[in-house]
């Protein structure tokens, strides 16, 4: 079963989806299987992390902002270029394995939609496979 969801996204952040892809997983009704959540947008992405404290966020974000600084030498004519390679460090999905009919996810775990080009409207899939 293919689940679309929407997402507005007003600033650079990562937004906890769990919630949906765990709706996602007992809407399709698959004891044990895999979701797979995927990012269709090239300047945004998908990860799981720590979710337990909210200065992992900030962290990572100020992490990618050091890694990947924004650059007069950037050719792309958008101006987005940072938000590019921000999006392939943080990739376009993930798996979670679906056992007993809930998300095998470690005990601080989440998914993010991580948005790097705000403020956008934005959507990402789950795909629950039995």
């Amino acid at each position: 079963m293919l689940f679309e969801y929407a997402l507005s996204a007003q600033r650079e952040d990562f937004y906890d989806i769990t919630p949906q892809v765990k709706e996602a997983a007992a809407k399709s009704g698959v004891s044990n299987g895999i979701a797979v959540v995927y990012c269709p947008h090239t300047t945004a992405g998908i990860t799981i992390n720590e979710n337990a404290d909210p200065d992992v966020v900030r962290d990572l974000l100020t992490g990618l902002d050091k890694a990947f600084p924004d650059s007069p030498g950037f050719l792309h004519s958008e101006g987005n270029s940072t938000a590019h390679l921000k999006a392939l460090a943080a990739g376009s999905g993930v798996t979670v394995i679906i056992s007993n009919g809930r998300l095998l996810l470690g005990t601080w775990q989440g998914i993010y939609f991580c948005e790097f080009d705000p403020p956008r409207k934005r959507k990402f899939y789950v795909k629950i496979i039995g």
